[in-house]
């Protein structure tokens, strides 16, 4: 049985049409570095948009496919 990764639960996630950002990411997938994540799908050739978010003070990015 092939184990699901990290990279292939996010791309799921991106391919159903969805956002993911770090906290979603940290939070359902354990994944600590999604930027990393986003840069190995862009490596393969996905088309990934990203949104910076303000929030609370806070800036982070938002992540969905390019439509």
């Amino acid at each position: 049985m092939k184990k699901i990764t990290q990279i292939n639960k996010i791309f799921l996630r991106l391919a159903s049409g969805k956002t993911i950002t770090p906290m979603q990411a940290l939070d359902w997938y354990g994944c600590n570095r999604l930027a990393a994540r986003i840069c190995e799908l862009r490596d393969e050739g996905t088309s990934i948009d990203t949104t910076l978010i303000h929030k609370n003070g806070k800036s982070f990015a938002q992540y969905g496919l390019e439509v």
